[in-house]
């Protein structure tokens, strides 16, 4: 089989190929590139009530189909990705593989008031009764998530590009704050690493998204900080804890967080905070541009991952921690 004269993977063939749904369609074309050949062809019809048939323009039979879509709301960029898998189980694919660099609905995963779904879990069983035979995807809310799924999950972590990142920067007196306490275990592993110190932010939540009272655990008194989260949605946390922490004696404060949600009014809340600057991936697009916002991309984490599953190669090499 003939290999791409631009490609970095002498194992790529027509035996497999990249496809995107809609709303990850930037980031696949990325993914495609880094990896040395075309997004494959695909195509969505819609009908006039808004109901719509994703499929495919080329054939995958016998093929290696990766589908890259992160289910961001709306929930049809979930419906899209099942439809997409539906679709290339139906037409002979050899292996369907769902590349989903943000997991939507993971935020649900337990039963934390009575009379609720586990969304994460019904998620997991959509995908699998879809046909999906592998999920590859980054920073899920809660590690347990993985569990949930009964076909091999690659859960790659964000570290993987903030970790250079940070050391780049060559920060002096560096100190890791979990922005709360169930953050802790993620802090901690990018403290260790960075063998800097850490604290925590301690806070209780009015209702969803609406942040009560928020003190830190810890001393951070001349020292620069750096925030680790895995999503940054409303953005209430994170200016309200860098407030927190620059009245607390800090000579600055930054925040790292793989999925950039950004809802509501966080961009303003970014922008009026203590933030020397919020840096993010490409899991989810900006809905537009922050001078305290740098997006650095997963395409090229995802293309050598891509590879690896292919070629039946260990990943762990791709893990910081």
């Amino acid at each position: 089989m003939l290999v791409s004269s631009n490609s970095k993977y002498s194992a790529m063939n027509s035996n497999l190929k990249i496809f995107s749904c809609t709303s990850s369609s930037y980031l696949g074309q990325k993914i495609s590139e880094s990896y040395g050949q075309p997004l494959g062809k695909s195509f969505v019809d819609r009908f006039s009530d808004g109901e719509f048939q994703p499929g495919y323009l080329e054939t995958v039979r016998g093929n290696y189909v990766f589908i890259v879509q992160s289910t961001f709301q709306p929930s049809d960029n979930l419906m899209e990705l099942l439809l997409m898998i539906d679709a290339a189980r139906r037409a002979s694919a050899y292996k369907i593989i769902a590349v989903i660099p943000y997991m939507g609905f993971a935020r649900q995963d337990r039963k934390d008031k009575p009379r609720v779904a586990i969304g994460a879990k019904l998620v997991a069983d959509l995908l699998i009764a879809a046909g999906v035979d592998r999920v590859i995807t980054m920073d899920l809310h809660a590690d347990q998530i993985q569990g949930f799924f009964n076909v091999p999950v690659d859960h790659l972590t964000g570290a993987t590009i903030f970790v250079p990142y940070i050391n780049k920067l060559n920060i002096d007196n560096l100190l890791i704050a979990s922005p709360d306490t169930g953050g802790t275990k993620r802090a901690g592993s990018y403290a260790k690493i960075l063998n800097a110190g850490m604290v925590i932010c301690y806070k209780s939540r009015e209702k969803a998204n609406v942040v009560g009272e928020l003190r830190v655990i810890g001393d951070v008194e001349g020292k620069n900080v750096v925030l680790v989260d895995d999503i940054v949605d409303t953005a209430g946390t994170l200016a309200k804890a860098s407030d927190v922490i620059m009245g607390n004696g800090a000579l600055s404060v930054r925040a790292i967080a793989t999925h950039p949600i950004l809802s509501g009014d966080a961009y303003a809340r970014i922008e009026d905070s203590a933030l020397t600057e919020l840096v993010v991936t490409d899991t989810i697009p900006l809905k537009r541009e922050s001078p305290k916002i740098k997006v650095l991309s997963v395409a090229d984490l995802f293309a050598e991952v891509i590879e690896k599953v292919y070629t039946y190669k260990s990943i762990s090499s791709n893990f910081i921690f």
